[in-house]
């Protein structure tokens, strides 16, 4: 039997089915939790925003288009982008009121004085170095590559989320990409070109080939 898409998960839950609430929950909670921590890091507090977001959804459900009903794939990608944009404006309040960006540049600056060698040795596997390597980039290049390779957004996508103009989303991830495979070059023994590819694929995204606009 098919899953049900979740356009018909939010009816279902508007109805009063609490079960499609958490399936809605369990489809898209991972790929928010990381674009969450992409912007104010791992102490928690990117849990609370995530939360925020499903509650939000809770109080005012999405009514999607007519004209995306019936098309499991469209009813998805609205959801996720709402679902996304909600996100990174609940972050940026936190990063506001608690001074937060100041504070994660200074401990990436610090740690960034460590040895390249060392961070390497530490890599039990190759998606654990990519995720070390991306909270070591500029926010922005980390916002955007986290939701391009690990969440598999299109540029367009992205830029919709983010506010940045398309053009603006494809230098950032091409500026991300080259900074990410200079600083894993020791771990895939290959050129800057080879190391873009590798990212890409490492993450479970498509890198630098194939990519949608």
């Amino acid at each position: 039997m098919d899953e049900p898409s979740d356009g018909q998960l939010l009816d279902a839950f508007q109805g009063g089915d609490s079960k499609a609430l958490s399936t809605l929950i369990a489809r898209h909670q991972s790929a928010l939790l990381r674009h969450a921590r992409s912007l104010v890091g791992a102490d928690g507090s990117h849990e609370d925003i995530v939360q925020e977001a499903f509650m939000k959804l809770v109080q005012r459900p999405l009514v999607l288009p007519a004209e995306t009903r019936g098309d499991a794939a469209a009813e998805r990608q609205l959801l996720s982008s709402w679902l996304h944009k909600v996100v990174r404006n609940q972050a940026m309040d936190t990063i506001r009121s608690e001074q937060r960006r100041k504070r994660r540049e200074e401990r990436a600056a610090e740690f960034d004085v460590a040895p390249q060698a060392h961070s390497a040795v530490e890599a039990n596997d190759t998606r654990a170095a990519v995720e070390r390597g991306l909270n070591r980039l500029p926010a922005e290049q980390r916002e955007v590559l986290v939701l391009r390779l690990l969440s598999d957004k299109s540029y367009r996508e992205i830029a919709e989320i983010t506010g940045k103009k398309v053009g603006t989303v494809g230098w950032l991830v091409s500026v991300g990409l080259r900074s990410l495979s200079q600083e894993l070059a020791p771990l895939f023994g290959a050129g800057n070109g080879g190391n873009v590819q590798a990212v890409g694929i490492v993450a479970g995204g498509q890198g630098a080939q194939g990519v949608r606009s």
